[in-house]
């Protein structure tokens, strides 16, 4: 059995056309098959338009959360209730084709692979939008402890094995596409040119996607808390130098009064230590989400709960 899991947040311009698209091309693949939209709290008429699909197609399920908790979130929520052998994400804005499920499923169930990822290698849409998310990619890329995941977004396929090793790590502030690379299993790549949104403005926008960015660096590197220790040996070195300075300006009587006592303590010694507090206040604020233990997301209904695909 294949499930499909597709967050929706305020999609309802283009909801049409992503059931259009995806469910031919599932059962293109197979007759046995679910596909759970999972409603993030939307407050347009995403959920209603889902709901008149589902009269027609009941393999067709609604997840409806009780407000927007996210993207991660959604998509967590729809891989703890898919019951599938294999489980595809797919985002609701169509820049991920659903024609492309097919391949992913070939290279499951015909090559023996356990995690098919998705790697763009160009994208459409707005440049800024664009290079930055490039940016955080070539990044990350070269600061994670994860590897092969340049690149790769949201979109991707897995088998039930796969899915379960995801769900076992509970940590609150996720960020799927690490947690895909970091279980391993047996993965491969399919690269694809990520499409312009089919409709409507993007949801994740720039802060949000900034945020994202944090939580996978945060969660996958070391690099922040090397930062700091690299910045205290600069601070030291510099302060050295600057001290050593100082020493000869008073020695041949060009210093400036008050320079050497003031600026190159507070400005200094100042900026380094604030650097230090923001970055281990990063991770003081992700301990404390963790040792909440709160939900990452409440259920307001799930249409289909109870009924086999």
């Amino acid at each position: 059995m294949l499930s499909v899991v597709i967050p929706v947040y305020n999609e309802e311009e283009l909801i049409d056309e992503l059931v259009r698209r995806t469910v031919p091309a599932i059962e293109s693949i197979t007759g046995d098959y679910e596909i759970i939209f999972v409603d993030d709290g939307s407050t347009d008429n995403s959920l209603t338009k889902l709901l008149t699909f589902r009269e027609k197609n009941q393999k067709i399920k609604i997840l409806s959360l009780s407000r927007n908790f996210g993207h991660q979130a959604a998509y967590t929520a729809g891989l703890e209730h898919a019951k599938g052998d294999i489980i595809a994400m797919m985002d609701g804005d169509l820049q991920d084709p659903p024609e492309l499920l097919a391949e992913m499923y070939n290279k499951i169930r015909n090559e023996g692979f356990e995690v098919v990822n998705t790697r763009k290698t160009g994208r459409k849409g707005k440049k800024r939008r664009n290079f930055l998310i490039i940016m955080f990619h070539v990044f990350f890329k070269n600061v994670a402890e994860v590897h092969n995941i340049e690149n790769a977004g949201n979109f991707s396929m897995m088998t039930r094995k796969a899915v379960n090793a995801i769900l076992s790590m509970k940590e609150k502030i996720r960020y799927i596409p690490g947690l895909r690379s970091f279980v391993g299993f047996r993965q491969c790549f399919i690269d694809y040119i990520r499409e312009e949104r089919f409709r409507g403005k993007p949801k994740m926008d720039t802060l949000k996607l900034f945020r994202l960015a944090a939580d996978a660096i945060f969660s996958f590197s070391k690099f922040p808390i090397r930062l700091c220790f690299i910045l205290g040996l600069l601070g030291v070195t510099v302060f050295l130098a600057a001290g050593i300075y100082v020493l000869i300006a008073k020695i041949m009587h060009f210093a400036i009064p008050g320079w050497s006592s003031i600026l190159l303590s507070i400005y200094f010694l100042g900026s380094v230590q604030l650097v230090f507090l923001g970055i281990l206040g990063e991770y003081i604020y992700r301990n404390y989400k963790e040792s909440q233990n709160r939900p990452v997301y409440f259920i307001r209904e799930f249409y289909g709960e109870n009924e086999q695909a």
